[in-house]
């Protein structure tokens, strides 16, 4: 289908705005500047190099399309931005093949991907989301664009729920009229005392006008609904799951009529009526699409729950003056107050107060997590029982939670591998059915048994009906929605729905040290003092000298001073020996710092601490040594103490049958004590960034698909390199992009919990398929009289329309299933 040439006219109303890449001087501004002056209908043109997009105001009508090629013509080039559409009136696979197809036709789209269960279309390339829309519109289906920041999704639940009750209306008019229909006609076929009543009180003629009249209003009000989107697909050569509904009904209701008024057309033999089938699969039909909206909504409720966190109100601090604003007015560097028992506006750091505050709905640990001045808040959390202000960080789509909507909704949104082979076959479905449909007919009406004419209609009937491409279009994408969704409620987020179906294939899981098996600050581990001198003395003297130094070792040992409340010597003299140590003069005495080495250097004696040193080196930890005044005072080591989740991470990774790996840029007798500790299966240590990217080609060379976990700076190159990249949620921004899976909670037990959510969302994905493949493959032969040479028996086209109303519904009931997935060992 090609879409329509879209232009834009109207030049106050339409400027264009085009990114451009590759400008690096004025000379470029100016060729791009003079290139786009050329197109027919530019009226001005500026070129900003700094925010590498080109401003055209139009004085006519003006193709975008000649826009970005005059720019490439020129040697630069208008990157691919992504566009999001909310697409209106999709029923089924068919709907989503069209609707793809008639975007791909748009100049400009380089890819597609349009999801039934969100009723969503996302586009990449440089075509004007107008365009997008014309091409849509032409296809038969009513689309907006969706802006970028995360909705209130009070509008969308309201549209929603308006669909249902609509539904639900339309449904209750169906079955009211319906029942007596098929009380009537059913039942004097079925009974023969009801026969024998109706044609001696109302007789047949006065009772097929009766269901006349009733199906009539049956296919004109509820029913309207497939023949109003049914016959305009048909007549665009497009048919979709309407039309079979508007096709098949149709003809039972068209032949009833006949011979109703006009029974002298019919061959004789055939003059029977068929107005419970047309009026009953209407109802039933209703039935299935109002249990499949109810299901639908049930599918998106953690998108839901997700926006139900966001505060509405929010307390603004002014002068001596508090005072209740939308959180949307809330600025950065606004102070802002939060009571007991509210929910955090906005991220934000704790300007004043204190107080724990229930993370869960970020991280999914149940615990709540102490708050002091200078803590980090995340909007949507809830403060328990102090009161808190607040200096805000980041306000609208910037927050936390907003950016985990958007997210879910796009994880939600995308299309994953095996997808590809349900779209082939739902391209032409329809088209088949109804081609199968109309071959049914015939070959019933050449070589059925008397009267063919009526067994011919009924079989063609039941085929059309009971076909079901809505199953086979939800398969996927609700699964998708509804396992994203629980990941989300366990802390993991999946920002690539590619990696739900790549996790499950992982066969070794490669993890960064420092940060993610550990906590990534080093912690004073272990203080051993000499004969004469005391724990708390010697620590005092020992941080006051490295107050000065700017190692972590240091700050790891001052630190433990300051929480064991110690008060530290004045200080003078301090120096660094390189290599070796630190020394001043604190508290009047002479204080060295430093390795073994350092000790021998000047002459101190170590031998009193032989077997605890051999103890540390054993433990992975670099053992120091305070000498005061020349004589030896004490042993120090400061670790990178591992994380209380790691070592049940490591058990649940092994549990799941994976392999796991450690890379590390620490020596290898560090991480080699570590990893026997966690009982980690292999280690890779002492490499450089680059390195962890060989070292990850190296392990998948070994044990084919990979993840990797990490969460620094220097992780980011593994992370993309890494079939499956998962970032800890509380590492760096650059980390976070790099990855295609975050655990918000910083817990390695995330890891598992994403591998089995992948392993299980997959496995229902591949249920759901199997039955709207099987569900069509076998029933479709059976409605149209497979079972009738050797059975003798025929499906009726109200069974059939039961068939598919429920096919749905089991898609989708499936598909709820994993609300209930449970984290492995809970």
């Amino acid at each position: 289908m090609n879409a329509p040439s879209v232009k834009i006219a109207d030049a106050a109303s339409a400027p264009i705005t085009l990114p451009v890449d590759g400008m690096t001087c004025a000379s470029c501004v100016g060729r791009v500047e003079a290139a786009l002056a050329k197109v027919a209908g530019v009226g001005s043109v500026s070129v900003n190099l700094a925010t590498e997009r080109a401003n055209i105001r139009p004085v006519g009508q003006v193709d975008r399309m000649a826009l970005i090629e005059a720019i490439e013509t020129v040697g630069y080039s208008v990157p691919a931005a992504a566009t999001e559409l909310a697409v209106e009136g999709m029923t089924c696979a068919s709907c989503v093949g069209r609707v793809e197809r008639a975007l791909q036709a748009v100049p400009g789209v380089r890819e597609t991907a349009v999801n039934l269960a969100t009723e969503r279309a996302t586009i990449r390339g440089t075509a004007d989301a107008t365009a997008l829309i014309a091409a849509i519109g032409a296809a038969g289906y009513v689309a907006k664009e969706v802006g970028g920041a995360v909705a209130d999704g009070g509008a969308t639940a309201e549209k929603k729920d308006a669909e249902r009750a609509a539904l639900k209306r339309d449904l209750m008019i169906a079955t009211l009229l319906a029942l007596p229909v098929f009380a009537v006609e059913m039942g004097s076929h079925l009974i023969p005392a009801v026969h024998t009543w109706v044609m001696a009180s109302i007789g047949m003629q006065a009772s097929w006008t009766m269901q006349f009249i009733l199906t009539t209003l049956v296919l004109a009000i509820p029913g309207r609904r497939f023949y109003q989107k049914g016959l305009p697909a048909l007549l665009r050569l497009g048919p979709d799951m309407n039309s079979l509904v508007a096709v098949g009904t149709a003809a039972a209701y068209s032949y009833s009529v006949v011979a109703t008024f006009l029974p002298q057309l019919l061959p004789e033999g055939t003059v029977n009526v068929y107005y419970e089938a047309a009026a009953v699969i209407v109802a039933l039909i209703l039935l299935g699409r109002f249990l499949e909206a109810k299901a639908k909504g049930r599918t998106s409720e953690a998108i839901q729950r997700l926006v139900g966190l966001q505060a509405k109100v929010a307390h603004l601090v002014r002068g001596e003056l508090v005072e209740d604003i939308p959180i949307s007015e809330v600025a950065l560097g606004d102070i802002v107050e939060v009571r007991p028992g509210e929910r955090i506006p906005v991220d934000g750091e704790v300007s004043e107060g204190h107080s724990f505050v229930d993370e869960s709905m970020i991280t999914g640990e149940p615990v709540p997590v102490e708050k002091s001045v200078g803590s980090a808040l995340v909007g949507g959390t809830v403060n328990q029982h102090g009161a808190l202000r607040l200096r805000a960080t980041a306000v609208g789509s910037q927050t936390m939670l907003a950016q985990i909507i958007r997210m879910v909704e796009q994880a939600q949104g995308s299309k994953l591998p095996i997808q590809a082979v349900v779209d082939k076959v739902t391209l032409w479905f329809v088209p088949a059915v109804m081609f199968a449909a109309a071959l049914t007919f015939l070959l019933w009406l050449l070589f059925g048994p008397s009267p063919a004419l009526s067994f011919a209609l009924v079989n063609a009937v039941a085929v059309l009906i009971i076909a079901c491409p809505c199953a086979m279009g939800l398969a996927t994408p609700t699964s998708i929605m509804v396992g994203t969704g629980r990941g989300a409620e366990l802390g993991v987020l999946f920002r690539k729905g590619e990696a739900l179906q790549l996790l499950k294939d992982a066969r070794v899981v490669a993890v960064d040290k420092t940060g993610t098996l550990t906590e990534g600050r080093p912690v004073l581990t272990d203080l051993e003092v000499a004969e004469g001198f005391t724990r708390d003395a010697l620590l005092a003297l020992v941080a006051a000298v490295e107050s000065r130094s700017e190692h972590p070792i240091a700050r790891a040992v001052v630190d433990a001073a300051q929480q064991a409340g110690l008060a530290l010597p004045p200080l003078t003299e301090f120096a660094s020996v390189t290599g070796m140590g630190v020394y001043a003069m604190a508290g009047g005495k002479r204080v060295d710092v430093g390795a073994d080495r350092y000790m021998r250097q000047l002459g101190v004696s170590i031998d009193g601490f032989a077997a605890m040193a051999a103890r540390l080196g054993n433990e992975g930890k670099t053992p120091l040594y305070a000498a005061i005044d020349g004589k030896i005072a004490g042993i120090i080591a400061v670790s990178d103490p591992i994380k209380p989740t790691s070592p049940q991470a490591i058990k649940a990774l092994h549990a799941l049958g994976l392999k796991v790996a450690m890379i590390t840029g620490d020596n290898a007798r560090t991480a080699n004590a570590i990893a026997r500790e966690l009982g980690i299966d292999e280690v890779i240590a002492e490499v450089l960034p680059d390195g962890k990217v060989a070292a990850v080609q190296r392990l998948r060379a070994a044990h084919s698909a990979i993840a990797f976990v990490g969460d620094g700076i220097n992780d980011a190159p593994a992370l993309a390199e890494a079939d499956v990249g998962l970032a800890i949620g509380t590492g760096t921004d650059v980390a976070v992009e790099s990855a295609d899976v975050v655990l918000m909670s910083g817990n390695l037990q995330g890891v598992s919990n994403a591998i089995a959510l992948s392993k299980a969302t997959i496995g229902n994905i591949r249920q759901n398929l199997f039955w709207a493949f099987a569900y069509n493959t076998a029933l479709i032969p059976v409605a149209a009289g497979a079972l009738y040479p050797t059975w003798g028996m025929l499906l009726s086209p109200i069974f059939a329309a039961g068939a598919m109303a429920m096919s749905s519904v089991f898609v989708l009931g499936n598909a709820l299933r994993l609300r209930r997935f449970a984290a492995p060992g809970q």
